[in-house]
């Protein structure tokens, strides 16, 4: 049996020249690229210059200035395809975009809106980097607005990544938005206190502590009638307005308040319940079906001490037979 091989080595050598052919054009596109490449760091530098010169927040920079590094990459690759390979025209690439771009959409549509609604956050700027923010269950300080996601930092030291389209779509408490934050912690007086001299008492306590503001002045106002006492919110105001002095002040504010009421001679009180034990003084308290107390219904039920109290003031038949007297009477004959 003879082989034929020469197809086959044709064939090889065919696809060898091909190569060789290819190696000025991969080296001239890997060229190309290099220089898009250097030409992206460049544009990124540029662009977050240009936003920091404008007064712009170094999160809008950054976003910015990372678009245009992808975007002049994107154009990078596709002008060295056309290099390498000739027959791919930049009409056919953009056709072939065009038609993966639906599927490409659909399949990156989280990410898609994510981006949108990254580019809308640091363009209206409803926070910015460094402020203390309350999203769902989260709370902490923004150290980085992504294209993606949004970067928290919570108070017991944990990273949190939240979607940027969460934030952009659900309510956000931004804490630190204004200089100043009122703050509230609520005190118990007893029902026998004068009200108005607490009042007069918490304020001048509050505007001697260190760090609470004088303007807005202090307030005290009674919120509540409770079980066991007269609940009186005090309202006061810091600057600045972050987690570490709000902790502080209202820690503050009660120890101070504490000491001085208890020294005036203001009652705390404390809970207190009333119970009462069910000893059977009427005739229906051991008559399960009648009493007040609703407990379910027995055949036998005790007696009562009223009844108890009679049968030891009257004497039983069994006693007046065996000649028993009455009590306070005479004996029987």
């Amino acid at each position: 049996m003879n082989l034929n091989f020469t197809a086959i080595w044709d064939k090889l050598q065919a696809m060898l020249q091909g190569l060789i052919v290819l190696i000025p054009n991969v080296l001239i596109g890997l060229v190309v690229f290099l220089l898009f490449y250097f030409g992206a760091r460049l544009i990124r530098r540029a662009v977050s210059a240009v936003a920091e010169r404008a007064g712009q927040p170094p999160g809008i920079a950054l976003v910015f200035s990372r678009i245009a590094s992808w975007v002049t990459l994107g154009v990078g690759i596709l002008v060295a395809a056309t290099i390498i390979f000739p027959t791919v025209t930049a009409a056919s690439l953009f056709g072939a975009l065009g038609v993966s771009g639906v599927a490409i959409g659909f399949a990156f549509k989280d990410i898609f809106q994510n981006l949108l609604a990254g580019i809308l956050i640091l363009i209206t700027r409803p926070f910015k980097i460094g402020d203390q923010i309350v999203t769902g269950d989260h709370e902490g300080v923004v150290e980085e607005i992504q294209v993606r996601a949004t970067l928290l930092r919570t108070y017991d030291n944990r990273r949190v990544v939240v979607p940027n389209s969460d934030l952009y779509t659900n309510r956000v408490i931004v804490n630190t938005a204004f200089d100043r934050r009122r703050l509230a912690v609520t005190v118990g007086i007893g029902y026998g206190d004068d009200i108005a001299e607490a009042k007069q008492l918490i304020i001048k306590t509050v505007n001697q502590l260190e760090g609470i503001l004088q303007d807005p002045p202090p307030v005290v106002l009674v919120t509540s009638l409770a079980d066991f006492s007269v609940l009186l919110e005090v309202r006061f105001w810091i600057d600045p307005p972050k987690r570490r002095e709000q902790v502080e002040a209202e820690d503050q504010v009660l120890e101070a308040l504490k000491s001085v009421l208890v020294e005036a001679g203001i009652d705390l009180p404390m809970p207190t319940q009333q119970v009462l034990f069910h000893d059977q003084t009427e005739d229906t308290d051991g008559d399960r079906a009648n009493q007040r107390e609703g407990w379910p219904a027995r055949k036998k039920n005790p007696k009562s001490r009223q009844e108890l109290e009679r049968q030891q003031r009257q004497p039983t038949d069994a006693d007046i037979e065996a000649g028993e007297a009455r009590p306070g009477g005479k004996p029987s004959a």
